[in-house]
This record gives structure tokens, C-alpha cells and sequence, in this order.
């Protein structure tokens, strides 16, 4: 089963997951969400991230997936993942890509969860309005 960590600034890790959970069921293992605080210092922010890492790696394959692309989550995660090729970062953590990866970890491999969640995640962001009034033409 793949495994994740789900990285934000502040609590929105947290809360995501909560969100999935909501939707397609309790996650019972191999989901852990870090919270990072302003108020930590980097070696703090490390050792958690570190933690967590070390707690949900799997040889079935890890995904961490970040907030947004440059920020200390993703700063922190690649020197510590960078020589462990079972392990992907995918930035840009959104509550379709939980809930689309978290209803096929267990039965897929981790390249066809990282990959559909590239693309529901990049799905989802969409003009709702312009959307809806093309297709009541």
C-alpha cells in the first residue's frame, strides 16, 4: 500500500485530510500529516519532517505531498529524500488529489497514484462558472 505524508504551512495538512477522510473513509495506517509552524526553527521543522518520513516510509512507495514549490516544506523534504527513489514530492496538495490517491493506494502501484494525482490535481482547478454556462448552451 502506498504510504503518505502530507506536509503544509499551518494546520491546511491537517485539515485536508480530515476532509478526505470524510469523503472516502477512514485512512487506518500509512497517512501522516506535519503541520509547520512560523514559530519553529528549521532544525525543528527537519526533525518532524524527518519523524514522519522515517515513520510512513514503505517499500511499496511514499508520497509526500507539499503546499506549494519552494516553500520550507519542500526545502526541508529533498535533501532528506533525494537518495530514496521509492519516495515522490508532489507540490500543490489539493483535497481532489487526496481524495482521487487515497481510493487507490491500496490497490495501485505508487507511479500510477502519482501520476493520477498530477492530474487531478491540475483537473480541478477550473473556472466553475464558465464551465457550467459552455455546457448549458
Amino acid at each position: 500500500m502506498v504510504h503518505f505524508v502530507i506536509i503544509t504551512h499551518g494546520e491546511f495538512g491537517a485539515y485536508l485530510l480530515e476532509a478526505a477522510e470524510e469523503i472516502v473513509g477512514r485512512q487506518a495506517d500509512g497517512i501522516r500529516a506535519v503541520s509547520i509552524s512560523p514559530r519553529w526553527a528549521v532544525d525543528e521543522v527537519r526533525s518532524r519532517i524527518a519523524e514522519a518520513i522515517d515513520k510512513e516510509n514503505s517499500p511499496e512507495g511514499l508520497i509526500v505531498a507539499i503546499d506549494i514549490p519552494g516553500g520550507t516544506p519542500a526545502n526541508v523534504v529533498l535533501p532528506i529524500v533525494k537518495n530514496m527513489p521509492h519516495v515522490r514530492v508532489i507540490s500543490g496538495v489539493n483535497l481532489y488529489m487526496l481524495v482521487s490517491a487515497f481510493g487507490r493506494r491500496s490497490r495501485e502501484g505508487i507511479e500510477e497514484v502519482f501520476q493520477k494525482m498530477m492530474a487531478d490535481g491540475q483537473k480541478s482547478i477550473r473556472d466553475i462558472k464558465a464551465m457550467i454556462s459552455t455546457s448549458c448552451r
